[in-house]
């Protein structure tokens, strides 16, 4: 049996030589062009050609062939034959016949023929009235989409080695033989296309994955294996695009920008994704003739709990933006063996279970074995002599693998697919060896859970010296291994560092990934011998940072011993940044020992007191955010808000020296989750009153439903898709508690991590009160009451115990005000446990009020009011993060807003025990304190918080005007027209906070990337 040849190649884009077929006629408007490239005819016959480098054979040789697009009126009597020669892709043919198709034209007959390493294509087309084309306008119109088609809307392309040996097979097309020659083309024929999205093929493709990938009989499988068969189906599709794109990045060679983030909070991907690729319908006519409900698969999929809070959510709506609006991104993270713990409630206590959120695979991640890379620990430093020169040599005392796993993340609207590339630690081969082959198993177990340790926890308690040697390590592996993925990367297609800050953009997610600084540089100057200034001045081009804290005393440390052992060579390279940004400082301001003190990216600490030695010993300390700053040419804040603590409290300092680095980009969510596939009943109402799904990717178009406001009809439909939404909420409490609540009651929600900052406890007092209020009246006033079910849901971190305790509080009011039978339906109070994406997406669509009442000052954003202002939830809050901005949007008047403002806040503090609270305030605390809802002695350390001048988040000042709002609240929810009104007004004025209004602010500011969408 004879065997097609397959030569080996690598692609990448030749620069070198302009397109000669460049002009300034006027473009086609064509979906096939994203970079608009513009096209000229040369004569009748020979439209246009562009010059294509073949690929490198296996010999040195390089043959420079054309590619060219050419029509003839004269080879048939009805129809215009369009002659194509071209080197084959996949997906060409198929791109071919579809511009003929966009373009109204039809295909009357085709033929193939094959030149060498090329094809000719011949379609023998008809206007749509079946007459062949004459008009040369047209002519010249169909000639350049079907150029760009070919071409991908790049004229050139050259062929060059990859410097890592990562090379590509293709099909030789070079022996004349016709036995070969039928090989090539039956290959072709089978490659030319892409997966089709027929219920048939679908339903094809979903039973093979039963039968061939999860192994089961296509005539028996459940559930969960229809879902395994269905996201892998999926899977397939994205693929494909993902490849497509990836290509084409490469072969424009555009500016990247490299998202490095400890977290992201994907939630679950098949809903996500299929309406992305725009296929839901398709799925879901497939799997009913199946027998199977697409939400029902749906439901099947766990969350990819990969973090914690609004930064991870961000980081994976920001992912997903920049998919959308064709960004070339990359996303860098660690896979987490164990996502954020699983909480389970026991008597009203927290308990934390691990996340077994891999232990029925993960179908949407791609095992890149073969992408690994040795990451170093320990170890020591020495001088040694290279060509000449004194260079630095890290000999590492450990070293373990990183294991690269691919997650497709698709955009809408656009057949971009970037990537979320996540570590996994692994041990390394060669010590595994070394210690089996001396029968040191047991050492070789060590090793390999040592090293899968990295990768195993997410948020290891860092309180023990251990737990921050972890925390460290994972932040070093991720990174390392990052940036070797992206240098590689970055190498395959240049031979100089100097194109390096023209080609790359890091971006440090909060201080987290801030070692990549020092190891970039530590790359650059021990690898790669570049001189510490040219290494440096890289550095500062490439590195943008963007901080979420809102106090000094939150920002991240690492003591100077725990990285002086673990990352020896990076603490000299900060060591000697540090020095040198102190000598410039120096100049710049002086001997200012204060302020010079503050701004160190070192810090001498306090005195420590060694218990069983006579001595002292000064902590030293290394401030990531300090060293985040200095290295970086761009700091953006979350919310204006928080860029003006930034500037005035937190890094005032670094503001005043280096003013023009200090910007602000307001957080975003994505409403293709948060409407598109939590919400889809909104979305379809949405869609049929601006008469268009456009708002999905162009959001400013919500503005438009504010028009309709004060419409009955509209109004009338809004109520409905908010009452099917709160019974489905309903549905929910029942199972997961037993307990019945009202659709017809206000169902009033606080959701997010436990916290003193977020005040869930000021949140249970006033429910107390609420309740003290209702068992005081005659039954005439209840009936004046407006109906509550109090919904509250997150998670505590698992030392924190005054979190824990609030947690416990409300189970034990919700035991009280639940079971009261003089209370009724008029209150209910439920704690929502293990709150995560999947949850939330159930609860935001069902709220009719959101609670969001952080002290002022405290947080940062706030993305969680954006989800809940998106669909529709009024909103009651402190001024604080971006509900300024909110407010700037929606108006005061349609949300209820209370508290002291960021300025208010430091002089209430400095009162203490002096500062006067409401009677109601007291009483309700009272009663928690006496014992009224039991566990008398484990309230009191939490009472004791906002008791005897101790109210640090200001509970009892805010309290009030607290309930001033909730009445207010309340007088509004009467007012059906009203309430419906201000819901409307509230989705459409959330346009400002979506994800893609974030991205394109950041693109543009400060990565100073361009889109760089792929042709379908």
């Amino acid at each position: 049996m004879s065997a097609i040849s397959l030569p080996l190649f690598t692609v990448g884009l030749d620069q070198s030589k302009p397109s000669p077929s460049s002009s300034s006629s006027a473009s086609l408007y064509s979906p096939f062009s994203p970079s608009r490239n513009r096209f000229c005819s040369s004569s009748l016959h020979c439209i246009s050609s562009c010059h294509v480098k073949p690929a490198r054979a296996s010999t040195s040789e390089s043959i420079h062939e054309t590619s060219t697009i050419m029509f003839d009126n004269n080879d048939s009597s009805d129809s215009t034959a369009f002659i194509i020669r071209a080197r084959n892709r996949i997906g060409l043919l198929q791109v071919i016949t579809r511009v003929f198709k966009v373009l109204g034209l039809q295909i009357e007959k085709a033929t193939v023929e094959f030149e060498g390493d090329f094809f000719i294509k011949k379609f023998f087309v008809t206007d749509s009235h079946g007459r062949k084309i004459e008009d040369h306008e047209s002519l010249n119109r169909i000639e350049k989409a079907l150029l760009e088609a070919v071409t991908g809307g790049n004229g050139a392309a050259s062929v060059t080695p990859a410097s890592r040996g990562i090379v590509v097979r293709r099909a030789g097309l070079v022996a004349d033989s016709g036995e070969r020659r039928a090989k090539s083309e039956r290959m072709f024929h089978l490659m030319d296309g892409f997966l089709k999205n027929d219920p048939i093929s679908l339903q094809k493709d979903i039973l093979d994955h039963v039968e061939y990938t999860v192994a089961r009989s296509r005539f028996s499988f459940d559930d969960f294996e229809a879902y395994q068969a269905l996201s892998h189906s999926v899977r397939d599709r994205l693929i494909e695009r993902w490849h497509d794109t990836q290509q084409y990045f490469k072969r424009k060679d555009p500016k990247r920008l490299y998202f490095l983030s400890l977290e992201f909070l994907m939630g679950r991907s098949l809903s996500n994704s299929v309406i992305n690729l725009g296929i839901r319908d398709e799925y879901a006519n497939a799997l009913k003739e199946l027998g199977f409900e697409f939400e029902v698969l749906a439901e099947q999929e766990g969350d990819a709990c990969l973090g914690n809070g609004g930064l991870a959510r961000l980081s994976a709506c920001q992912m997903d933006s920049l998919a959308t609006l064709d960004y070339p991104a990359w996303g860098y993270g660690l896979r987490y063996q164990y996502g954020l713990f699983r909480q389970v409630i026991l008597d009203g206590f927290q308990h934390e279970q691990p996340d077994y959120w891999l232990n029925f695979g993960n179908p949407w991640e791609i095992e890149r074995v073969h992408v690994s890379y040795e990451v170093k620990f320990y170890g020591n430093v020495e001088e040694e002599t290279v060509n000449g020169k004194k260079c630095k040599v890290w000999g590492p005392g450990e070293t373990v693998e990183a294991v690269a796993y691919d997650n497709p993340i698709p955009g809408y609207g656009t057949r971009n697919t970037i990537n979320l590339r996540l570590w996994a630690a692994k041990p390394s081969g060669k010590l595994d060896m070394e210690s089996y082959n001396t029968g040191d198993y047991i050492n070789a177990v060590v090793n390999r859970q040592r090293a899968e340790t990295i990768s195993s926890i997410l948020f290891p308690d860092d309180r023990s010296y251990q737990g921050k040697e972890l925390r460290l390590k994972q932040q070093y592996f991720f990174v390392s291994a990052s940036l070797q993925d992206i240098i590689r990367r970055f190498k395959d297609s240049h031979s100089s560092f100097d194109d390096f800050p023209e080609k790359v953009a890091l971006q440090l997610n909060d201080t987290h990934p801030s070692i990549a600084i020092a190891e970039v540089m530590r790359v650059l100057i021990d690898e790669e011998h570049l001189d510490w200034n040219k290494a440096w001045d890289i550095v500062c081009k490439i590195f943008s940072f963007t901080t979420h804290n809102v106090i000094s005393e939150g920002l991240e440390k690492i003591p100077v011993d725990l990285l002086g052992s673990l990352l020896p060579r990076h603490l000299q390279i900060i060591y000697e940044i540090n020095f040198k940004f102190m000598e410039e400082l120096k100049k710049r301001i002086g001997l200012d020992y204060s302020r010079l003190s503050r701004m160190s990216i070192v810090e001498e600490g306090a005195v420590k007191v060694f218990k069983y030695c006579h001595f002292l010993c000064f902590t030293t300390h290394i401030r990531m955010a300090n060293l985040s700053i200095v290295c970086s040419h761009t700091v953006d804040g979350v919310s204006k808000v928080h860029s003006e603590l930034l500037k005035t409290r937190v890094f005032k300092d670094f503001y005043e020296l280096w003013p023009q680095k200090f910007q602000y980009k307001t957080n975003g969510v994505t409403q293709r989750r948060w409407i598109v596939v939590s919400n889809p009943s909104l979305c379809a109402l949405i869609s049929k009153w601006l008469r268009t799904e456009a708002w999905i990717r162009d959001v400013d178009l919500l503005s438009g439903l504010q028009e309709y406001s004060m419409d009955a009809n509209l109004q009338q439909e809004w109520r409905m898709v908010k009452k099917v939404n709160k019974m489905r909420l309903a549905e929910y409490i029942e199972v997961m508690s037993g307990l019945k609540v009202s659709v017809d009651a206000m169902f009033d929600v606080q959701v997010k991590r436990i916290h003193e900052y977020k005040r869930q406890f000021l949140n249970i007092l006033g429910i107390i009160h609420r309740y003290e209020c209702i068992k005081n009246m005659e039954k005439s006033e209840r009936r004046k009451v407006v109906p509550r079910v109090c919904i509250i849901g997150g998670k505590a971190a698992p030392g924190y115990e005054i979190a824990k305790k609030i947690i416990k509080l409300c189970h034990a009011v919700a035991e009280k005000v639940n079971n009261d039978t003089d209370v009724g339906d008029l209150l209910k109070l439920v704690f929502i446990p293990d709150y995560n994406v999947s949850i939330a997406e159930l609860v935001i669509p069902g709220s009719d009020l959101s609670q969001h009442l952080s002290t002022a000052g405290h947080e940062a954003s706030g993305t969680g009011s954006m989800k809940f202002l998106m669909n529709g939830c009024l909103l009651l809050a402190t001024v604080d993060g971006a509900t300024v901005e909110i407010v700037e949007e929606i108006g005061a008047d349609n949300m209820f807003l209370f508290g002291a403002k960021v300025h208010e806040v430091p002089a209430l503090r400095e009162k203490g025990s002096s500062l006067k609270t409401p009677l109601q305030f007291a009483r309700v605390v009272r009663m928690v304190r006496d014992g009224y809802f039991g566990y008398k002695d484990y309230f009191k350390s939490l009472c004791d918080t906002v008791e005897g001048g101790k109210d640090f988040y200001l509970l009892g000042y805010d309290f009030a005007s607290y309930l001033e709002a909730q009445a207010a609240a309340d007088k509004a929810f009467v007012d059906e027209e009203k309430w419906t009104r201000m819901s409307i007004l509230n989705t459409a004025g959330s346009a400002r906070f979506s994800s893609d209004r974030t991205i394109e602010e950041y693109a543009e500011d400060t990565w100073r990337i361009e889109p760089c969408k792929c042709p379908l």
